[in-house]
Order: structure tokens, then sequence, then C-alpha cells
């Protein structure tokens, strides 16, 4: 009898040990199986949240098929201690494993609402957007000036008290030091003074996420230890025999072909104008140089430089100074930078506007005067 007892028990033994592994590896595959989740949508993880409340949620949003799968293939993975906090975008037939992995694996948020904060040389500016996840495409839900005593849109008034909501700087490049700061100044989400406006030229144009609270001088710290990494960096790659002695003049060479073009393809070519003028001796002769030497940097001039100022001997005048100015007359990015340090090999020395927003380039001063000829028609006809 014993005999019978034992067999039957080891043969149920071997059964449930079968069973439990075939759970096991249903549980495996479904775990890694593509997941119902027919639309992409956007999770909510909150802060002091748990797997068990997401995968609840994940559940009743149709994105998991079992909650419980969830969690357990999240503690086999020992991911569980590792959810974050945030706004998360779910793509369609994402499988659970995916989702443990976008909830956990940390990094910018990637659906919601966000508010992104526009310094640009002229404007500033607050665009709030939200992400719909159906699209994977923000919508613009409201825009306005930072700088005007206008109301605030509803919009942003509600997204302000929403905890979720992300904020991001953008610096545009070519603003100056006291541009930034006084945008700064105006940003609400934002906390504590500053004591003095930053050195020309240190603070690097990117795109900064924020978070209510942070501190002003914490974020200007923030975007001059960037610029010194990326002049360092142009410094590093420039070419040799450039009549450019230090990292301080690489900044302020990058800053005036930031000023004097924004197109992408024009940097390396304004650059070759201006170290061939510099190799040749000749004053560098850039309008935007002059323009700083009247405001400093302080706003926009907003009006055609006066002949008086043309003549006008200040620090930064270069058609009054020989070689560079003593400082930057703005904040170059990082491709005005490389471009400075790196310059096309040719023998412009000349470049005026071409009315499609570029420029046309000259070797000789004959060549110059017939492109100048050609924008001033070109000036004629638009006002006209």
């Amino acid at each position: 009898m014993w005999r019978s007892v034992a067999s039957n028990g080891i043969t149920f033994l071997i059964v449930a040990l079968f069973l439990l592994g075939g759970v096991i590896l249903w549980g495996r595959g479904t775990y890694s199986a593509p997941g119902p989740l027919a639309q992409a949508i956007c999770l909510q993880v909150d802060r002091g949240s748990n797997m068990r409340a997401v995968s609840t949620d994940l559940e009743a949003q149709g994105a998991v098929s079992s909650a419980s799968i969830f969690r357990i293939g999240a503690d086999y993975e020992e991911k569980t201690s590792r959810l974050k906090a945030g706004s998360f975008l779910v793509p369609p037939e994402a499988s659970m494993a995916e989702i443990v992995d976008i909830v956990t694996r940390g990094g910018a948020n990637t659906c919601g609402t966000e508010v992104i904060y526009r310094i640009g040389v002229t404007q500033v500016v607050a665009q709030v957007r939200e992400l719909n996840p159906a699209t994977n495409r923000f919508e613009e839900k409201a825009e306005f000036s930072l700088l005007s005593d206008e109301a605030r849109p509803e919009e942003y008034t509600r997204v302000r008290g929403e905890a979720d909501t992300r904020y991001r700087i953008a610096l545009a490049e070519g603003v100056t030091s006291w541009q930034i700061v006084e945008a700064l100044k105006a940003l609400d989400v934002l906390d504590g003074t500053v004591d003095e406006v930053p050195p020309e030229g240190a603070l690097a144009p990117n795109s900064y996420e924020v978070a209510r609270g942070d501190s002003r001088t914490e974020l200007l710290a923030q975007m001059r230890s960037q610029q010194e990494q990326w002049v360092a960096e142009a410094w590093a790659e420039r070419q040799p025999d450039l009549p450019i002695e230090t990292p301080e003049e690489l900044l302020t060479l990058a800053s005036i072909i930031e000023k004097e073009t924004a197109v992408a393809e024009e940097r390396r070519l304004v650059s070759s104008v201006f170290v061939n003028r510099l190799n040749r001796g000749m004053r560098l002769q850039t309008d935007p140089t002059v323009i700083y030497g009247v405001t400093k940097g302080q706003g926009v001039l907003g009006r055609g430089l006066r002949q008086s100022e043309l003549r006008r001997e200040t620090p930064w005048n270069t058609y009054v100074i020989d070689g560079l100015p003593p400082t930057p007359i703005a904040n170059p990015g990082r491709a005005a930078l490389l471009a400075a340090g790196q310059p096309d090999d040719t023998d412009f020395i000349f470049f005026v506007a071409d009315g499609t927003g570029g420029h046309a380039f000259a070797e000789t001063l004959a060549e110059h005067n017939r492109n100048v000829a050609r924008w001033r028609e070109i000036e004629a006809q638009r006002s006209e």
C-alpha cells in the first residue's frame, strides 16, 4: 500500500511540476508578447507611486492583460524598485516587458503637457504643448509673450497647477547674456535672484529641462558649464595656424559669425572671410560689432546704423579698431564655435546679403561692389 501511495505521490509531483513549468512558460510568453493596447496612451506615474498601482492602472486602460503577471515580471527582472515618476508614452501593442522598461529606465518624460520658454534675440515667448498619443505629435494649446503685461492665458494657468507639467527653456543662438538674464527673471517657474550678468558669450544656447522652483543662479551655472565644454572642444579641434591665439578669441570670433548669418551652411564661409581679413591685417568691418558698441547687448537696436555710429570709436567698432573686439558680442552656439576653429579654405574677403536670407561672397572689391549693387536693387524693389 505504501508503495502505491509513494508511486501516486511521485506521479502527482511530476504532474504538478509539469503544470508549474507550463504556467511559468505561459507567464513568460505573456509577459514578452505584444500587448492588447490598440492605441498609444500617456501613462502618468505619480511621485511615491508603486508597481502595484501602475499595473492596476495599465490593466484598467487595456494596456496589459494581467496586472499580476506585469508585477511578477517586474519583480523577476528586479526592476520594481526602479520605478520612475513622470509621463510616459506607451505605444500600441507594447509588451509588458517593454512597458516595465519604459517606466523604469528614467530620462526625459515622453508625453503629457510641457511648457517651452523660448528665449530669442527679438522676443521671449512661452508655448504650452500637449502630446496627442494617437498621433504622437505635440499640439499647441497656447502661446504668449513673456515680456508683455497681458494676462497669462487660462491654459497656461491651468497647467502651471498640475504636478506632471514639464518645463523646458530653449535659448536661441546669438542672444546676449543680458537678454538671457532678463528673460529668466520673467519666468515664474524659477526661483532666486541673479546678482550679476554673466560675461558675454559665456552661456550655451541649448535646451534645458527645468522643474518648478529651480534656482536661476544654478541654471546659469549649468549654461556656463556647457559653454566651457563646447569652447574647449572647438579649441581642441581647431585648424593649425589660425590668427586666433586663445580660446577666448575663438569665442569672440564665433559670436561675430553667429550674428552675421542664420544660414547653417554659411558659417564656415563667413568664418573664412574674417580669418582671411585677420591674416591680411584688414579690419573686420562687421555691423553687428558696431551695434553691440551702441547697445552693449541690452536689447535690440531696432533700426539701421547711422553713419555717425559707424565712425564712432568704441571697443567693439570693427570699422575703427584693428583685429577682434575685446569681448564676444553674443552667446554663440556649438556650430558657430566649430566654424570659428574650422573655416572653409577660400580667398573670400567680402560678403553682402543676397536677398534670399543668405549672402553673396567675393574675392575682390570689384566683385563685391557688383554684389552690393544687386542687393540695393533688391532693397529698392521691396520698398516699392
